[in-house]
């Protein structure tokens, strides 16, 4: 799918809805989101139908580590890098060295671009690190058979990696955010409504590249605030992937065996260990939502990273390896839900408002900033016109000169003046590659100074 990436519009990547994905985090300690309704997070389903990439093969580890990184690309890309920064080069190096492949290019030199090219789509988009101008040459060791790299589970390594990071966000004294932030914001259009902008263009495969197209983020909240208070507002689970006009866009083979979405298994990507517990948010997949078990909680494991240049990560992983092997051993019990009043047992949401974090405002501040989106009119809240589309604020009828407009029962929060955010988001160095006819045509830009 490497050569069917999108060209996302970075502008409108929401810092705001960056951190409404990652304040909320619950007892798991890890990338589930809370809201009124219960708990959701990005499953090995979404990564699955959003990015394209296979889930249901081999975890992703292996040696990091090499004596000779130059005989490593001189073997495997032709050419040796001018500097190896701690087993990664940089990605100008990559862009400069394999600008454009030509016509009567040898299937070798094919090759050769072929791995250039994915280095930098795992380093500058779907795996970026902090740098932002390097890539890991372990991703290197992964390419030299094309077959064999199309046996590994790229897609639980991304959301691995991004689970980790989203964790790592919530702590006081972080203030930036790295991963495939691409995924996650698609992940957020598609299962909340309050926050997709409006496409005129049918559904597309891989579905991220829905975001390809024209849109209008007309009436969408820019503020947090806002957008916390839609999320408390939120009564129901999404299933978006069910609407009969996404499902007629995905091809076959990626519907043909949805247990590999449920397994409640460990997501193994070198160093970096995440839980996908799917059992915490069984709605996602049109299961009934009972009282989950107390999650199995890896902090520890969050202490251990790539700097331990020798460990042989298959075997320090091995347990966890050995239980993605056996997924199908960890699937949770599942019911399917009859009528949506049916979604939860009886005694989730009760159990749910104890241990989870439904709400961030308190009711009281809840009933306040309602009140006070009512109340506002000026030119970041106009009146509705009769051309404007969505719900409006305006008064229900005409008043008279005596009398004070009546208000919409059920008003639309509109967004309120945008305040600084701490979070900075650390995207990959280049816009995202999908949708372009060949991947040598991709316009690779200048790294972004960091």
């Amino acid at each position: 799918m490497a050569g069917e990436l999108i060209r996302f519009d970075d502008k409108h990547i929401s810092v705001e809805q960056m951190q409404m994905c990652v304040d909320r985090k619950v007892e798991t300690r890890d990338a589930h989101i809370s809201s009124s309704c219960g708990e959701c997070t990005i499953t090995l389903e979404d990564v699955h139908l959003q990015l394209g990439l296979p889930v249901d093969v081999d975890a992703v580890t292996g040696s990091v580590h090499s004596a000779d990184w130059g005989a490593v690309c001189y073997e495997l890309l032709g050419a040796i890098p001018d500097n190896v920064n701690g087993g990664r080069i940089e990605m100008g190096w990559l862009r400069d060295t394999f600008p454009e492949l030509d016509d009567d290019s040898t299937e070798l030199e094919k090759i050769r671009y072929a791995r250039a090219y994915i280095l930098q789509i795992i380093g500058g988009y779907l795996m970026p690190d902090l740098s932002r101008n390097l890539v890991p040459l372990r991703w290197l060791l992964k390419l030299v058979d094309f077959r064999a790299a199309g046996e590994f589970s790229w897609g639980s390594a991304v959301l691995a990696t991004l689970y980790r990071e989203m964790c790592r966000a919530t702590r006081p004294n972080k203030a930036k955010i790295r991963g495939c932030l691409s995924l996650l914001q698609s992940w957020a259009r598609f299962r909340f409504s309050f926050l997709r902008p409006r496409v005129d263009h049918p559904y597309t495969f891989p579905l991220i590249t829905r975001w390809n197209h024209s849109a209008s983020y007309a009436r969408l909240p820019t503020c947090l605030e806002d957008i916390r208070l839609l999320l408390e507002q939120r009564s129901e689970a999404q299933t978006p992937y069910e609407d009969p006009a996404i499902r007629a866009v995905i091809p076959d083979e990626y519907l043909q065996n949805p247990n590999a979405w449920h397994v409640k298994v460990p997501l193994v990507n070198f160093a970096i260990v995440e839980m996908h517990q799917s059992d915490r948010v069984l709605r996602q997949f049109r299961f009934r939502q009972p009282i989950p078990v107390a999650p199995e909680v890896l902090d520890d494991h969050h202490k251990i990273d790539l700097r331990q240049l020798h460990t042989d990560w298959p075997r320090f992983w091995s347990h966890y390896i050995q239980m993605w092997e056996d997924r199908y051993d960890y699937l949770p019990n599942r019911e399917p839900i009859i009528v949506p009043e049916l979604a939860c047992v009886p005694k989730y949401m009760p159990w749910f408002r104890i241990h989870g974090k439904p709400y961030l405002l308190s009711e009281e501040e809840r009933q306040r900033q309602l009140r006070a989106q009512r109340e506002r009119r000026g030119p970041l809240n106009p009146r509705r016109r009769d051309d404007d589309a969505g719900p409006s604020t305006a008064p229900t009828q005409s008043p008279s000169p005596a009398t004070r407009p009546t208000q919409s029962p059920s008003p639309t929060v509109q967004p309120s003046t945008p305040t600084t955010q701490p979070l900075q988001m650390m995207p990959g160095m280049y816009p995202s590659p999908f949708m372009y006819p060949s991947p040598y045509m991709f316009p690779f830009s200048s790294p972004m100074v960091g």
